[in-house]
């Protein structure tokens, strides 16, 4: 009789992991327990009456990298190939991003000729930062925050507005708070092995990740094509709902509705229990937040809850809105804003300029649709607007409207309006996350657990972080890699 794994938290990782058992040789025995009533976790999209998609989480992947490339295997082994909407390097919303500060939006340098010359923000040509980091010794502690490395190394402008901002958009996090190494891994790897960031990221060093196996077929296309980001027809959760109309009919039995509320280990197998029932495992995927499964362990797994507890999360709201007849006065990816400019606001996304084919059917014929979307909160979120499970959607609308106007001139009222508050939906990986990832894994070994921890809390926030976190976790299940 073929073993059991439970794989708790139906998100993408959850998904992803259930994925890679399923297609085993020799298959266990795969049961999905998800607390909500759908699947996808944060893979959340809606379309509107006129066929417009709104994503209400992620919006776009990066095909870069072996994490990159495994991703788009998934999606061709999954039959969405000819879904796909790709973004190409020389493409405005790849080229081009801005920041809003003293009233303005400004463009952030690129290229050489931004390098050599003085463009606001900052006071005076990138150039110098460059030196900066090329003059300046590697650093020897364990870890430092984001905003401190970036200080040491590019001064404080590129600290306070560059570094600020990105930590903003990629975490809806405080730069002063996360960690460099768990955040930024490769720029923190660059200045331990070449003693710079630049010429860490320039050369070639040794390592690096394995087990990407030859690319092939849409991962070759993309880089063929010079794909900076992708997205899919149907929107980020149609790879959500390919993932259970793959893994249904395979065998893995797929729960909605099913809370976890309590974990035991005993006499070698895990008791997990549910409402109304109790359910035995010979191994776990817990593909939920770190503090969710941390109040679902034993008194005896004290030690580890307490780590678990210890990852915070941030919250954001997702605004998401459609205007008509309406026109961008820049175009883009979208824009920035520093904490020093706007605690509340962290930045607006130009959807139409990079996905188009999402806009719908036009309320007129040839009057353009645009879709934009704020993100509000994040690590502010509590002192902004108070508790996140408590705030209301008329004042996240009334915020975001403000913005848009304030910053793109858009003064219309939109054609859609949806607010969505995604709590505790980015982990935060504070100073000292890597130690804290090793006293867990630490625990786990030393109590011979059966539990693999993937997903968001541990080691990247990314789609692809998180599916490459849910291979990994399967190929030592299985005792091999899973097949590409």
């Amino acid at each position: 009789m073929p073993p059991t794994v439970a794989v708790v938290g139906g998100g993408i990782s959850g998904l992803a992991a259930c994925y890679h058992l399923v297609r085993a040789p020799r298959p266990p025995k795969v049961v999905l327990l998800e607390a909500s009533g759908r699947f996808g976790g944060w893979l959340q999209s809606s379309r509107s009456a006129e066929g417009a998609v709104f994503e209400h989480g992620p919006r776009g992947v990066r095909p870069a990298g072996p994490a990159g490339a495994q991703t788009l295997h998934m999606v061709s082994e999954l039959g969405l190939a000819g879904d796909i909407l790709a973004v190409p390097r020389e493409h405005p919303a790849a080229r081009n991003r801005f920041l809003y500060l003293g009233g303005a939006l400004h463009p952030l340098p690129s290229g050489l000729g931004g390098l050599l010359r003085t463009v606001p923000p900052f006071s005076r040509a990138l150039l110098w930062s460059a030196l900066r980091d090329l003059l300046t010794p590697a650093g020897t502690a364990p870890d430092e925050s984001a905003h401190g490395f970036a200080q040491r190394r590019f001064g404080p402008e590129v600290a306070d507005l560059a570094v600020d901002s990105l930590c903003r958009g990629v975490f809806a996090g405080d730069s002063r708070a996360l960690s460099v190494r768990s955040c930024f891994p490769a720029l923190f790897q660059a200045e331990r092995e070449r003693g710079s960031v630049l010429l860490g990221l320039a050369l070639p060093h040794g390592g690096g990740v394995g087990g990407a196996g030859p690319e092939a077929g849409l991962a070759r296309r993309a880089r063929a094509e010079r794909w900076s980001q992708w997205s899919l027809r149907g929107g980020m959760e149609s790879l959500a709902r390919a993932l259970v109309a793959f893994v249904s009919p395979r065998g893995a039995e797929l729960r909605c509705h099913t809370p976890l509320t309590h974990l035991r280990h005993r006499r070698g197998q895990w008791q997990l229990t549910v409402p109304g029932a109790t359910l035995t495992a010979d191994h776990v995927v817990s593909a939920l937040p770190a503090s969710a499964l941390a109040r679902a362990l034993p008194p005896e797994a004290e030690p580890l809850a307490r780590e678990l507890r210890a990852i915070p999360a941030a919250s954001v709201a997702v605004v998401n809105l459609q205007y008509e007849g309406a026109a961008l006065p820049v175009t883009g990816f979208g824009h920035l804003v520093p904490s020093s400019e706007d605690p509340a606001l962290l930045g607006i996304v130009y959807d139409s300029v990079a996905f188009p084919e999402h806009d719908g059917t036009p309320a007129s014929p040839g009057v353009a649709s645009l879709r934009l979307t704020v993100m509000l909160g994040g690590a502010w979120f509590q002192q902004s607007f108070g508790d996140p499970a408590l705030v209301a959607p008329e004042l996240l609308l009334s915020r975001a409207r403000a913005a848009v106007s304030e910053h793109l001139g858009l003064a219309g009222t939109p054609r859609n309006a949806i607010v969505s508050v995604q709590q505790d939906c980015i982990p935060q990986y504070t100073l000292g996350h890597w130690e804290r990832l090793e006293r867990i894994q630490r625990f786990l070994k030393e109590q011979q657990l059966p539990l693999s921890l993937i997903g968001a809390s541990y080691s990247g926030v990314s789609v692809n972080d998180c599916i490459a976190s849910a291979r990994a976790a399967v190929g030592q299940i299985l005792g091999s890699p899973p097949e590409p």
